[in-house]
């Protein structure tokens, strides 16, 4: 009877923990809260920052925790598909707080979600490290418990730009973009330093995220006698544009999309991919000098033996997140909030994502301040589509495809 009852329990739990990702919490155990988009528009991204999480946790759990005063403490994760829908993250980011006893919290992915996010984080003073968003003005609402991973979206875009003007300085700029907040902070930008660069745009334009016929707004490129299109979105959108364009044989010179090329899968693509570049926040051709944890290659060749694919920046992104949180709980010598918080404060440290430095003004708190972005592009080597970086000088695996095709 006794074993009866023991299992009608864990039944109960298991249906009501309904979409959730949790072990029984132990002694001597740090419980770490997050939503995934397991379901819904942003999975492919989302996933792969996840993989980046489980990878850190189970590296360091099995190399008997994080040390604090001489004890280790167990990484045990908490986490719920969000469905890539905010109303969902604003009621689960509370339920991690409230309920399951987060002692720290991850991001979702995307600037939109992490918005909603960080609402809660702040409303019962919990340090969240954000992946995947890099829209600023979540940092400049006087946030105190949140730190960025990536670099800012104005700087997305900006080594795209500055790589036409030496390439090609009368090249004709077509700017089109999803219509959601990150995508358009990136363009805003991206379309700031055209101007300054006193490089031509000749098409700015916004689309659903939605969209799926691209037909009418390649048709508007074509009129417009664009040469490069910048702009794009997350991986539906990114990877369908791409395919319709290269379907049309749309003739521009340059392509460089946010988020999606990024992905391994984008591979998939054959031939519509060669020639698409991407501003990447990692790739595993770098050569970072880490001060603490493992280099790119070690990441990289770890990351490829627990999941069959090469790491892209998102999987690099959730790893450096745990790190870098890794770090300041053994600085602050124990869980506490404040302690922890002052630690992250106080980060100034290159990794194998490379160097991290978190702004403290009250006007920009938690911003990103020292990684720096590259820039990648799809290219066939020895019949192989492969990822080489392209820019800056000092980092490129290859020399750029211009024109692309």
């Amino acid at each position: 009877m006794k074993r009866l009852w023991t299992a009608l329990a864990f039944a109960i739990i298991a249906l009501v923990g309904g979409g959730t990702r949790q072990t029984v919490a132990a002694a001597d155990t740090i419980t770490i809260g997050f939503t995934v988009s397991e379901t819904g528009a942003l999975n492919v991204d989302s996933l792969a920052q996840l993989h980046g999480f489980e990878l850190w946790r189970d590296q360091v759990n099995a190399a008997g925790g994080i040390k604090v005063g001489g004890k280790g403490y167990q990484i045990r994760f908490v986490s719920y598909d969000d469905q890539s829908r905010p109303d969902r993250v604003q009621q689960l980011y509370s339920r991690l707080i409230t309920q399951d006893n987060a002692d720290f919290l991850f991001s979702p992915y995307s600037s939109n979600l992490v918005a909603t996010a960080a609402i809660i984080s702040e409303q019962y003073g919990k340090v969240m490290l954000t992946t995947g968003a890099a829209e600023e003005k979540t940092y400049q609402l006087g946030n105190k418990y949140l730190f960025q991973l990536y670099s800012p979206a104005k700087d997305y875009l900006a080594a795209a730009m500055d790589l036409m003007k030496k390439k090609d300085p009368t090249a004709k700029v077509a700017l089109v973009y999803s219509d959601d907040g990150f995508s358009k902070a990136v363009a805003a930008a991206a379309k700031a330093r055209a101007k300054e660069l006193s490089q031509e745009v000749v098409m700015d334009e916004a689309y659903a995220p939605s969209t799926t016929d691209f037909g009418p707004i390649i048709n508007k490129m074509i009129g417009a006698h664009a040469d490069v299109m910048i702009g794009g979105g997350h991986y539906p959108d990114g990877t369908t544009l791409a395919r319709q364009m290269f379907d049309q044989k749309a003739p521009m010179k340059f392509v460089c999309m946010l988020v999606a090329p990024d992905s391994p899968q984008f591979a998939s693509l054959g031939d519509a991919a060669v020639g698409l570049a991407v501003p990447s926040q990692w790739e595993p051709s770098v050569t970072y000098k880490p001060q603490f944890g493992p280099d790119p290659a070690t990441f990289g060749r770890d990351f490829q033996a627990k999941y069959g694919i090469e790491a892209g920046y998102h999987a690099a992104g959730g790893y450096a997140a745990g790190l870098i949180l890794q770090q300041a709980i053994a600085k602050a010598g124990g869980l506490d909030q404040e302690k922890v918080t002052a630690a992250l404060n106080a980060t100034d440290a290159t990794i194998f994502y490379g160097h991290v430095k978190f702004a403290t003004d009250p006007q920009n708190h938690g911003l990103q301040l020292g990684h720096d972005m590259v820039l990648a592009q799809w290219q066939k080597k020895n019949g192989q589509l492969v990822k080489e970086v392209v820019w800056p000088d000092a980092a490129k695996t290859a020399d750029l495809l211009y024109p692309m095709r």
